[in-house]
C-alpha cells in the first residue's frame, strides 16, 4: 500500500511540475511581447498613464470570472490585506510602471535581458526567507549581474548604466520580490480572488500619478496604434499572464519557475528585431551569455530540489491553496 502511495504522488508531483513549467512558458511568452509594446508606445502614451490603462483593460478582462470568487472571500481578502497590498505595490502599481519607464530610452532587447537577471534574484529572496543558497546559486548571481552591469555601462562597468536601464533594474527587482512573495500566499485564497484584487488595488495606487500625468503631460490620442497594445498588454500581458504566472509558481516554486524565465529575452531578441527592427550586437550578445549563463548556473539545484520534493509526495502536491477554496476542496481554479 505505501508503494501505492508513492507512486501515486510521484505521478501527481510529474503533472504538477509539467502544468507549472507550461503555465511558466505562457506567462513568460505573453510578458516577452509586452517588453516590445511598452517600447512601441514609448512616444505616443506617457508611461504613467499606458501603465493605469492597462490595469484597467485587465480588470475588466478579469472581473467576469474573479468578481464572484473575490466577493466570496473578501473576509479572507480583509485578513491579509497587508500580504494583498503589498502583492499589488510590487506586481502591479511598481513593476509595470517601470517597465513603461524604461521603454521611453531603452530598447526591448535590453530590456528583455536585464530582467532575465530576475530568476536568480527569485532564488535570493528565497535564500532570505530561509531556503539554501549553495556556491552554484552564488556564482551563477555574480555571473548575472555581471551581465547586467556591463549591459547597464554600454561594456564598461565604469562608464555608469542609463537612465533606462536603471529603471529596468529596478523593475526586475519589483518583479522578482513579487514572484518571491507568492510563495507567502494565504491558504485559501483562490487564484481568481487574488487577480481580481491586486488589479483593483494596484490601480488605485496608480490612480494619485496618472492624474498628475494628465495634468502635466496631457492625454493621448486614442488610436488603433495606441489601443492595440494596451488591449494586448492589459488583457494577454495582465489578466493572462499573471494568472499563469501565479499559478506556477504555486505549483512549482519561483525559482524552479524561473528556469522557464530566462528563455523571454531570446522572445524578446527575436520579436523587437521582427516587429521594431532593433539589432542585438556583439555586445549585446554577450551580456546575453553571461545574463544566461548566471540564471542558469543559479537556477540549477532548485529545479532537481523540486523535483526530488515532489518525489517524495511533497512540495507541489501540498501547495498552499492548491486543491482548496474558501468554498471547500476541489473548487480552487486556480
Amino acid at each position: 500500500m505505501t508503494a501505492v502511495r508513492a507512486t501515486a504522488a510521484r505521478a501527481a508531483g510529474g503533472r504538477f511540475s509539467g502544468a507549472g513549467l507550461l503555465l511558466a512558458a505562457v506567462a513568460t511568452v505573453v510578458w516577452s511581447g509586452s517588453f516590445v509594446t511598452s517600447r512601441a508606445l514609448h512616444d505616443s502614451v506617457p508611461p504613467v498613464q499606458a501603465a493605469f490603462w492597462r490595469w484597467i483593460v485587465a480588470i475588466l478582462a478579469v472581473a467576469p470570472f474573479a468578481a464572484r470568487a473575490a466577493w466570496r472571500q473578501r473576509r479572507l481578502i480583509r485578513r491579509h490585506l497587508g500580504f494583498v497590498v503589498l502583492a499589488s505595490l510590487l506586481g502591479v502599481t511598481v513593476y509595470n510602471t517601470l517597465v513603461n519607464q524604461a521603454g521611453l530610452t531603452t530598447s526591448a532587447g535590453t530590456m528583455g535581458m536585464v530582467m532575465a537577471a530576475s530568476p536568480v534574484l527569485m532564488a535570493l529572496g528565497e535564500r532570505l526567507g530561509g531556503a539554501r543558497l549553495g556556491p552554484r546559486r552564488a556564482a551563477g548571481l555574480l555571473l548575472a549581474f555581471t551581465g547586467v552591469l556591463l549591459l547597464a555601462g554600454d561594456g564598461s562597468p565604469a562608464s555608469g548604466p542609463a537612465t533606462g536601464d536603471l529603471w529596468i533594474v529596478a523593475a526586475a527587482v519589483c518583479f522578482a520580490s513579487y514572484s518571491a512573495l507568492l510563495k507567502r500566499r494565504p491558504a485559501g485564497l483562490g487564484g481568481p480572488a487574488l487577480l481580481l484584487s491586486t488589479f483593483v488595488i494596484g490601480a488605485l495606487m496608480l490612480l494619485p500619478a496618472y492624474a498628475v500625468s494628465l495634468a502635466v503631460q496631457g492625454g493621448f490620442e486614442p488610436t488603433p496604434g495606441t489601443l492595440g497594445p494596451l488591449v494586448y498588454v492589459g488583457v494577454l500581458s495582465s489578466a493572462v499572464a499573471f494568472f499563469a504566472w501565479n499559478r506556477a509558481v504555486q505549483l512549482i516554486g519561483a525559482a524552479r519557475a524561473g528556469v522557464v524565465y530566462y528563455l523571454q529575452p531570446v522572445c524578446v531578441a527575436l520579436l523587437s528585431w521582427a516587429l521594431l527592427g532593433e539589432e542585438l550586437g556583439p555586445l549585446g550578445l554577450l551580456c546575453m551569455a553571461l545574463i544566461l549563463g548566471g540564471v542558469v548556473l543559479g537556477t540549477a539545484g532548485s529545479e532537481a530540489g523540486a523535483a526530488g520534493s515532489g518525489a517524495r509526495g511533497r512540495g507541489p502536491v501540498r501547495t498552499p491553496g492548491a486543491g482548496t477554496g474558501a468554498t471547500g476542496a476541489g473548487r480552487d481554479p486556480v
